[in-house]
């Protein structure tokens, strides 16, 4: 519960910052997708950041300990740099695909890409609640054990495939189609993170190298 205090004024921080990376390019505050997706992300992780809080504040400060600067890999330093900037690049380029008007995106698709942003999230929710070692930055802690039950059974990083099906929705939910574009740049920095960690994983998790010919997917089901 003494989290929460410190996610409130990370919330009141980021709140405007966000706000910036959308209305600033679009050039207006009389942006309807852009207002309806502030409210759902922010409310989104908002809960799922109130949920770890109340039930599992060990791994929320974990989570709290994100950004290039947070990754002890030289690599993921780099990796995680690209991973920021391809994400607010995304909005931004949304956000002008909107001003001009380049591919605008009927209202329920705009309304499908908000939910795809809440599937998103829940899908993390669910990461976290089957895995509580999963920190944001790549790092084996003591007593890691290897997490093969529910979306693990799936794919090995089902975390970043509640990522990717959050970006997924941002551009749509910002009324861009070409966005979407930007999306595959987000996939290939999740590609890289990936083979990297799984790297590590490989010679400092012990079973997992089994774990991968058990559950042959890393990302996608059935493609990757």
């Amino acid at each position: 519960m003494k989290l929460i205090p410190r996610l409130l004024i990370q919330t009141v921080i980021g709140l405007p910052i966000l706000g910036a990376f959308i209305f600033v390019p679009a050039g207006t505050l009389d942006y309807w997708q852009g207002w309806t997706f502030l409210v759902v992300f922010t409310v989104s992780s908002s809960l799922l950041g109130l949920y770890l809080a109340i039930f599992d504040p060990a791994l929320l400060e974990r989570r709290i300990k994100a950004g290039p600067r947070a990754e002890t890999r030289p690599v993921q330093k780099i990796i995680m740099s690209l991973a920021f900037a391809s994400m607010f690049g995304l909005l931004i380029f949304s956000a002008f695909d909107y001003r001009f008007g380049w591919s605008p995106v009927p209202m329920w698709v705009s309304i499908l890409g908000n939910l795809l942003v809440v599937v998103g999230l829940a899908i993390d929710l669910q990461v976290f609640r089957e895995n509580s070692y999963a920190a944001s930055t790549i790092q084996i802690m003591a007593g890691q054990k290897i997490i093969s039950t529910g979306l693990y059974g799936l794919v090995r990083h089902p975390m970043y495939l509640g990522a990717l099906i959050m970006v997924l929705g941002m551009p749509l939910a910002l009324d861009s189609y070409w966005g979407l574009l930007l999306v595959l740049v987000n996939f290939f920095v999740f590609m890289l993170r990936i083979f990297d960690e799984e790297k590590m994983l490989r010679h400092e998790l012990a079973g997992y190298e089994e774990y991968t010919h058990q559950v042959r997917y890393r990302l996608v089901p059935g493609v990757w």
